[in-house]
């Protein structure tokens, strides 16, 4: 890969950078340990541009109160070649992302919320009673609960496009798999499993994943920026992601390299070659799903996830209203004998109760209950191309010191 020069960033006066503009709303009074803790991570995040990621946008809130909001470097930084654009787009707050994995939580998990919240979906039912044809020997055994806990034993990915090429035939496809371990015996992060989830929610509500969340939760909520196949519906404004599915396509080819496909790599060819931007990263999503999937596929802007994540920080209300019984949010982010809870992540390096969710693409989002304060930090990493060996730049200590340098400067408040 190109080795590009260092574009840290160095702050100055009306927020213009060494490697693009910054972008931020008017600070809000914050208390001097938390302000501390803010500036801490936005001099982390200023370091990573152009070294880690093109881009990215921070934003904290607490009870319910956004203090910080701040866009950083480019939204795109380089060309289907890995070149470097000359004129970059800005990274703006209002930039759309691809969330990838992080769709697990702000889509599939909240809307099963909603539905057990209703009494439409049992966690400890068993999958065949909302889809019934999923029955056998071991399939018959799946709860619910398994899938949302990844224990159900369901294989963790394979390049589903292969085989399938619309919602239905993944279904059958997934359906038909054999499993890869017991079921319950251990955690094993699946985005089949939560396909599948997509798949009770859509069964149970008789809408398409998109349509329920955007009726029930999203438009209610407030929503503007919150939806899959984002260019459908007007939106233009987007993080860029990888060159095509170079990713993907480098561990369907190779079985050191991820996950091993045990088919003919050459069977299909249907790999995009050209910058995605306003559209899923994720193949099994693309390709196999159109777009929308229990896994990936769903776009948002910090100012969105931040309303999601203090609707679970103030146990399912919002603006004066109640969405989700307190009870059912307290189901979900208890942990469980992974030691994770249903859906979300248990950081360890953050307080006790925290909970967060990391997406592929750069994305990350954390709700901390005891400080009430609910992070969000999207990079847009993939942009950056991959290195030598095939892998894209690591932020996941990037997310970790950031979340630490908030939660750290919330708890020395007064």
């Amino acid at each position: 890969m190109i080795s590009y020069r260092s574009l840290a960033c160095i702050a100055a006066i009306g927020g213009i950078i060494s490697c693009g503009r910054v972008q931020s709303t008017a600070p809000s009074r914050v208390d001097p340990a938390l302000a501390a803790g803010i500036a801490s991570a936005d001099s982390l995040i200023r370091e990573a541009v152009g070294q880690l990621v093109p881009g990215a946008v921070f934003l904290v809130s607490q009870d319910g109160r956004v203090v910080h909001e701040r866009a950083f470097g480019y939204a795109q930084l380089n060309d289907y070649e890995g070149h470097r654009l000359a004129s970059p787009p800005a990274m703006r707050t209002s930039t759309m992302f691809d969330l990838a994995s992080v769709t697990k939580v702000m889509a599939t998990t909240v809307a099963t919320m909603v539905l057990v919240d209703r009494g439409q979906i049992e966690l400890d039912a068993p999958v065949w009673r909302y889809l019934p044809d999923f029955r056998g020997a071991h399939l018959d055994s799946i709860t619910v609960r398994h899938l949302l806990s990844h224990s159900a034993g369901v294989v963790q990915w394979q390049p589903l496009y292969y085989h399938a090429s619309n919602a239905a035939q993944t279904y059958g496809v997934i359906r038909d798999m054999p499993l890869q371990w017991g079921v319950g015996d251990a955690r094993h992060y699946s985005d089949l499993g939560f396909m599948l989830l997509g798949d009770i929610i859509e069964r149970v509500s008789g809408q398409r994943l998109d349509a329920f969340l955007d009726q029930n939760l999203y438009r209610p909520l407030g929503l503007r920026s919150t939806t899959f196949n984002p260019k459908g519906h007007g939106f233009t404004e987007f993080a860029a992601t990888e060159q095509g599915n170079v990713y993907e396509k480098h561990m369907v080819y190779d079985s050191t390299f991820g996950y091993r496909y045990l088919g003919d790599p050459t069977a299909w060819n249907g790999w995009r070659q050209y910058v995605l931007s306003g559209e899923v990263d994720d193949g099994n999503s693309y390709y196999a799903n159109g777009g929308v999937a229990g896994h990936a596929g769903l776009f948002s802007t910090a100012a969105d996830l931040r309303v999601l994540l203090d609707l679970l920080n103030n146990r399912g209300s919002y603006g004066g209203k109640q969405y989700i019984r307190p009870e059912v949010v307290d189901a979900f982010l208890t942990r469980d004998k992974y030691q994770n809870y249903l859906g979300w992540q248990a950081p360890s390096y953050l307080p006790a109760g925290s909970f967060s969710h990391t997406g592929f693409t750069g994305t990350y989002v954390a709700g901390v209950p005891r400080s009430k304060l609910s992070i969000v930090l999207l990079t847009n990493r993939q942009n950056m191309g991959t290195d030598a060996r095939g892998y894209f730049p690591d932020v996941g200590p990037l997310q970790q010191a950031v979340a630490r340098a908030i939660a750290n400067g919330a708890a020395r408040s007064p």
